[in-house]
């Protein structure tokens, strides 16, 4: 038995209300069972009480045990003053406030029916997945799509977290904030952090001045990630080493080297010099990419702006001194799609809650049009009976899973909860 359990029957009224009783057998009438907020303090706030004769405002805590209330050091906390009903499901020990009355207590356990128990258990049961796997598919079809919507934009505001930490660490520069996402981003999950490594080593009005010269660029992309820092006769490399160790001089900037890049594992269009020479030319492209992204609501368009490749040198090498057959390297629209999932989508968010401004059903309308990701976890679920048709509601599945499923977080979520109270 756990907590949240006893959460969700208070909350949704899951027990016999008609003949409670406390523990003192003072009759109990709920008239509100009062807002469960999960701040800080008491469970429930705001309830309302009848207990014998007597009509109760105040607040409802709930523990397993009575002697929880000590154990979690209630005794000693103001805000607790206010409970005017303790719920449990075992009483083992009276409570009292600070005047010496005691709380009255209400065991919950001798209200809820074996069916509701019994259901509890079941879903509670460890699966080899997740607890709902034989039930989720048979969820009614309303009640999905409104909890996906749920999820969806609890992973935006997770993912916002992130830029508002960039943005106070850049003095409110969204350009500079957005540099560092799309590099973080063109590195995936490999260079990811390398290459945001490297963004943010370099002031963005430095890159604002030379994104007009796409080799200055790319000599201090990949100077910051340490890859020009040898001898080699290769007379593109000789160029970009002498510009980035020229712009270092010219804008006094230190050698911080990023973490080391990798190449093992990567296909080679993959690669991070591939990847930072995309990310050149698109700022060589695009000297003010925020204004455009922030206003962006098709995916036609976002592909539009993202239609660069790489420089001619890159074309026909994947690393210095060793030739390859030419070939374009342009962004790929799978990999498009990972900047709109992971950088557009977010910051567009992002920016608009800061502006206090509401833009939910754009963003819904832009992820519905790019294609569902493919990985173990939505794989996994298609076994289920639960297939995706876009991003959106690969996004929505990734956050049930990550921050529901594997917390046994069910009677937080809103298929768990439609599970108990259909059964």
């Amino acid at each position: 038995m756990k907590e949240d359990f006893l959460h969700y029957l208070w909350k949704f009224k899951k027990f016999d209300t008609l003949n409670l009783q406390t523990v003192q057998n003072d009759p109990i009438l709920i008239l509100k069972t009062g807002d469960y907020l999960e701040l800080a303090g008491p469970d429930f706030f705001n309830a309302q009480l009848i207990i014998g004769d007597q009509k109760w405002a105040g607040n409802v805590e709930i523990h397993l045990k009575s002697s929880d209330w000590y154990v979690h050091g209630h005794e000693k906390d103001a805000a607790y003053e206010n409970v005017i009903l303790h719920v449990v499901w075992e009483h083992d020990t009276a409570i009292f406030r600070e005047n010496n009355t005691e709380i009255p207590v209400l065991v919950l356990k001798e209200y809820v029916s074996p069916e509701m128990i019994k259901d509890y258990k079941e879903l509670m049961v460890p699966k080899s997945w997740i607890s709902c796997e034989n039930q989720i598919a048979e969820i009614d079809e309303f009640i999905f799509k409104n909890w996906m919507e749920r999820l969806f934009f609890e992973r935006l505001e997770r993912k916002s977290k992130f830029i508002y930490e960039l943005l106070e660490e850049l003095n409110q520069d969204w350009e500079a904030v957005l540099f560092c996402l799309v590099a973080k981003n063109f590195g995936l999950n490999t260079n990811g952090n390398s290459f945001l490594q490297i963004a943010k080593s370099i002031p963005f009005s430095i890159i604002r001045k030379e994104s007009f010269e796409v080799e200055n660029l790319e000599a201090l992309l990949l100077g910051g990630a340490d890859l020009l820092n040898a001898e080699k006769e290769d007379v593109y490399f000789a160029d970009l080493k002498f510009r980035y160790f020229y712009l270092l001089h010219k804008y006094q900037l230190d050698k911080n080297y990023a973490e080391p890049v990798q190449f093992f594992k990567h296909r080679p269009d993959n690669f991070p010099t591939i990847r930072l020479s995309q990310l050149a030319n698109l700022y060589n492209k695009h000297q003010n990419l925020f204004s455009k992204i922030i206003s962006l609501k098709s995916v036609k368009d976002i592909y539009n702006v993202f239609n660069v490749s790489v420089s001619p040198y890159w074309q026909n090498h994947y690393m210095f001194d060793k030739e390859s057959p030419k070939k374009a390297k342009s962004i790929s629209k799978a990999f498009i799609d990972l900047i709109i999932i992971n950088t557009i989508i977010p910051i567009q968010f992002a920016y608009s809650s800061i502006r206090g401004e509401s833009i939910s059903e754009d963003l819904i309308a832009l992820m519905l049009e790019v294609a569902p990701e493919k990985n173990s976890i939505i794989t996994k679920f298609e076994s289920f009976g639960i297939t995706s048709k876009n991003a959106f509601e690969t996004q929505t599945l990734l956050q049930l899973k990550n921050e529901y499923c594997n917390n046994r977080g069910c009677l937080k979520c809103g298929i768990g909860v439609a599970l108990l109270k259909s059964n």
